[in-house]
């Protein structure tokens, strides 16, 4: 890969795994506007790296006070840490079991560029019907287990290129009353098992595999992944309550509107 490339797809992939934009709709858009040839699987395992790493960081108190009271004894003798870590455990459940059970020549198909500009403009929409459906008054403490069922159902979704799993969960968020920020929050916690799962997956077929890596592009991705990611979501817990979802949604439609220019 040329050092270009790997600049702008790991920027690319830095913004897009925690903004509700879709990082698939951008991942297939910018070769067919370069000529670039597909990044490989060797690239897809060091940005998922840098992406879990991104979010360990900017959540490292969160999740290490999760597992100091996570791992107290009694179970459920934790306190409120432990409650969310749960959570994020349980909401974790549906994209594991649809991941397993989606078939490979299915998944193929929904990578057609028609689909994904149609998911890309479809769930940007239904992100502003959420925005719009009502008041967001609940914060992160008071999700309770039905809520973190309904995103992580939602959360499955995501398995559908173009739909954004930090836009379907955060759509979800809204819906079951949180606030902005307080859905963008849930969602960036979620995201790490997610991540985690997909990254070892692919490590899994990267192994299985005889293809040349090219080290150095990878550590440069990861660690140009994990500074995108980390700046994208600082900056966005500090504005979304303020800005709302409607720049997003605008940004989806002339994306999918794009895409549909570019492949048709």
């Amino acid at each position: 890969m040329e050092p270009i490339q790997v600049l702008v797809l790991a920027c690319i992939q830095g913004l897009t795994e925690f903004l509700p934009i879709s990082s698939s709709a951008h991942l297939i858009l910018v070769p067919a506007l370069t000529g670039w040839p597909d990044q490989g699987l060797a690239f897809d395992v060091a940005v998922h790296v840098g992406s879990l790493a991104a979010v360990l960081i900017c959540f490292r108190h969160e999740f290490a006070a999760m597992l100091r009271e996570g791992l107290r004894f009694p179970p459920g003798g934790g306190g409120e840490h432990a409650r969310i870590g749960w959570l994020i455990v349980v909401a974790s459940i549906p994209v594991g079991v649809a991941g397993l059970a989606v078939d490979a020549r299915l998944s193929e198909s929904l990578r057609d560029p028609l689909m994904i500009a149609a998911a890309t403009a479809g769930f940007g929409l239904l992100l502003l019907v959420a925005e719009r459906a009502g008041a967001k008054g609940r914060r992160i403490e008071s999700i309770g287990i039905r809520d973190a069922i309904v995103i992580g159902c939602a959360q499955a979704l995501a398995l559908i290129p173009g739909t954004s799993r930090a836009g379907i969960t955060m759509t979800a968020g809204l819906l079951v009353g949180l606030t902005p920020s307080a859905s963008a929050r849930f969602s960036f916690l979620l995201s790490a098992p997610v991540i985690l799962m997909a990254g070892g997956y692919k490590t899994l077929q990267l192994a299985a595999g005889t293809a040349d890596v090219q080290w150095s592009a990878l550590a440069a991705g990861a660690l140009v992944t994990a500074v995108c990611a980390c700046a994208c979501i600082h900056v966005f817990l500090r504005l979304v309550d303020r800005i709302g979802f409607a720049p997003f949604v605008a940004y989806r439609l002339v994306l999918g509107g794009v895409l549909f220019w570019v492949f048709t």
